[in-house]
């Protein structure tokens, strides 16, 4: 079968398409614009106002990028427990970059905190975890990233295709163009690495220039990241997660069933799960277990931890968002 393969990959002409599980695949190099689904996609456009030519020529353009998909297969919330994942984020070097971020940008880290009560260390950890703080913010061309899993990685294939149309949508409200912009194998992009429908939703003009440009513009990258939290529910003034622990034995199952919050303090304490935060009976929490360096990790996340995994539907993402914005928090105090 391998060979069979081999043999029609140099047989076939360029923009044809191999059959793998019952999913069309491009090869490595061809174009997407002569694909039957693709067409698909442009007339679906062209009934939205967009000119037939530009989508056609965008297609012609557009690459499959078989990094992308193995990026996306094997991520790191999957992969790692959080005693490796924390090594990733909570770095000197990523709480001493924080610090200096947020002086750099004082004034519009204050005003965010003001506007829509999501604390400063939170804003810069959020945009520190993403990008190190604008440093790393993509090198895949998005229309590559986009066309790639709307219409070759099955699982997402139906969510990746929205958001392919959303981004032809914002390159049109933005005046950019699609083939240029930079982002994540996931097509995630700017500062705080926002998908193109969040982006569209979510980002703000917030230094009042008219350009909601979280590509380039640390200022409204700021804003955004806070208006993300706050149309999320973000609680002004309430806390993020807290420790717990076992006064005795506690069934496995009674952890990380949901990143929701979904059980009262009262009914954790009767199972014995405690936590020396003073907290009302009658609160929701999340019971999590994290595999940490020192073994077994007890958290209760509340409603702003849930706010958090929004952006990134992991706790380990949101413990990482957390930890590191105490750190930042601590520095900046010292």
């Amino acid at each position: 079968m391998l060979r069979l393969t081999l043999l029609l990959m140099f047989l076939l002409p360029a923009g044809c398409t191999l059959r793998a599980d019952n999913a069309a695949v491009t090869l490595p190099g061809a174009s997407y614009a002569e694909r039957e689904d693709v067409q698909q996609f442009i007339s679906e456009m062209v009934e939205e106002g967009f000119e037939a030519e530009m989508l056609q020529s965008t297609f012609v353009a557009a690459r499959y990028q078989q990094s992308i998909i193995d990026a996306i297969s094997r991520p790191a919330e999957r992969t790692l427990n959080w005693d490796r994942y924390q090594d990733i984020f909570l770095t000197e070097r990523r709480v001493k970059a924080g610090v200096e971020f947020i002086d750099t940008h004082r004034d519009a880290f204050e005003a965010a905190e003001v506007k829509y009560g999501v604390p400063i260390p939170v804003i810069a950890s959020i945009i520190g975890v993403e990008t190190l703080y604008g440093r790393i913010t993509g090198k895949y061309r998005v229309i590559d990233s986009l066309s790639t899993l709307a219409f070759d990685y099955p699982p997402r294939s139906k969510f990746f295709r929205s958001e392919l149309k959303e981004f032809f949508r914002l390159a049109r409200e933005e005046g950019q163009s699609v083939l240029e912009p930079l982002g994540s194998y996931a097509g995630a992009m700017g500062y705080g690495q926002f998908i193109s429908s969040s982006y569209r939703n979510y980002a703000v003009d917030f230094d009042g220039d008219g350009i909601r440009d979280i590509w380039n513009n640390p200022v409204d990258a700021i804003g955004s990241v806070a208006n993300y939290l706050s149309r999320h529910g973000w609680q002004r003034g309430g806390l993020v997660t807290v420790p717990a622990r076992l006064d005795r034995e506690v069934m496995d199952d009674v952890f990380n069933v949901a990143l929701k919050p979904n059980r009262t303090v009262a009914d954790l304490s009767t199972l014995g799960v405690q936590t020396d935060i003073l907290l009302e009976g009658s609160f929701e929490v999340s019971p999590m277990m994290l595999e940490g360096k020192a073994g077994q990790e007890y958290w209760l996340g509340l409603k702003n931890f849930y706010v958090i995994t929004r952006y990134n539907h992991s706790k380990l993402y949101a413990m990482a968002v957390f930890q590191l914005s105490e750190q930042i928090k601590q520095s900046l105090a010292s």
